[in-house]
This record gives C-alpha cells, structure tokens and sequence, in this order.
C-alpha cells in the first residue's frame, strides 16, 4: 500500500479513518481535488464516489450539518460543533438550563412548570421577576414597601406601615399627633400644641 498524506485539518483519526475508506474503494480517488458536486463542506473531504468524509463535528450528505455532543437540549439548534442556539427560556452551554428572561431578582429561581419558565420567588418577593418586596402590614400614607415587611415612609410619617405622624413641635397636655405637625387636642386644650386653655 502506498503512504496517504493526510490533511493537516484532519485529525489523526479521521486520517486513518480515510486511509481505511481508500484501501476499500482503492481505485478511487479522494482528497479535495477530488470530484463532488456539490463541494463537501466545512472541510469534509470528497471521496471519488461522490461521498464526503466530514470533519469532526459535521455531518450530512455534503457535511452541512454541525454536530453538538452531547446534543443540543430541549429543542436547540447546533449552530456549529459544540455551540447551541437555545430557544427562549432556556440557556447554557446545550440549552440544558432553564432561563428566565431579564433574569430573577432577590434570591427568585428561574424553573419549568409543565413548559413554562418562570421566577420561583424566595419569602417576602413577588412579582414576574421577584421585583416586588411583600409587606404583610401595608405601607400607608404614600409610603413605599422596599424589602419584606419595610416601609418607606414619605416626610412627616414613621412607623412599620407608615401610620405614625411626626409633629416637629410636640403634643402638649395629651394631646396627639395625627397628622405630621397636627395635633389632636384633649380637652380643655387647643392650639398647634394644645397649649391653649380655654376659659370656662
């Protein structure tokens, strides 16, 4: 048998795989001189016949094909050897991880359920992407929930839910703050801080 130079693209594998194939079908010729029209592909070569011998990561009749190993996941498409194009909500490498789009927030969980991709939110989040604090008690008054169960409370308002006025001047004589720098006077009192006595 004569000495088969093997194309430096080809790897020693495939060399012998080709070196097998002449030996096979001897009085054919092969290589990228040969004839096969179409061309092979992506660096396939031709074999006399017509065949292509695909480079490693093809496939196909004129090696148009790429190949992903291990397979491209849940309905991805190998664009090229070991590169999946992934449909929407699915990621990674072979499409084998679920990916919610824009991500999930506050420790959420991107899942699956039944084909469906959505956030699995952690305690105390809500929302598409878990962007949403839960406050059990309510935030009053204008006041904004930022985290679970923290209000934040606009000027002239305190408390858990918001629902504690500020009266810059305090209260006097029992008086209470209602409303931020409004008093609610007992009587006999009245005034901004129930300082005033009414005369009887």
């Amino acid at each position: 048998f004569r000495q088969l130079h093997c194309a430096s693209r080809l790897t020693r594998t495939m060399c012998w795989l080709g070196l097998e194939l002449v030996m096979l079908i001897r009085p054919l010729s092969w290589g990228p001189a040969a004839a096969c029209n179409p061309r092979c592909l992506h660096g396939g070569l031709c074999l006399g016949n017509g065949t292509c011998l695909c480079s490693k990561g093809y496939e196909g009749e004129l090696c148009q094909h790429a190949t992903c190993y291990p397979k491209c996941k849940n309905g991805g498409e190998c664009l090229r050897p070991g590169k999946c194009r992934c449909p929407p909500g699915y990621g990674g490498r072979y499409c084998h991880k679920v990916s919610c789009e824009g991500g999930c927030q506050n420790g959420g969980e991107c899942i699956s359920v039944n084909g469906v991709v959505k956030c699995l939110c952690a305690s105390g989040w809500t929302g598409s992407r878990c962007q949403e604090a839960i406050c059990p008690q309510g935030c009053r008054n204008n006041g904004a929930c930022v985290a679970p169960g923290i209000c934040s409370c606009p000027a002239g308002w305190v408390g858990g839910a918001c629902h504690l006025a500020v009266c810059k001047l305090p209260c006097q004589h029992g008086g209470k703050c209602i409303a931020p720098n409004v008093c609610r006077c007992r009587l006999p009192y009245s005034g901004l801080q129930c300082t005033k006595k009414r005369k009887e």
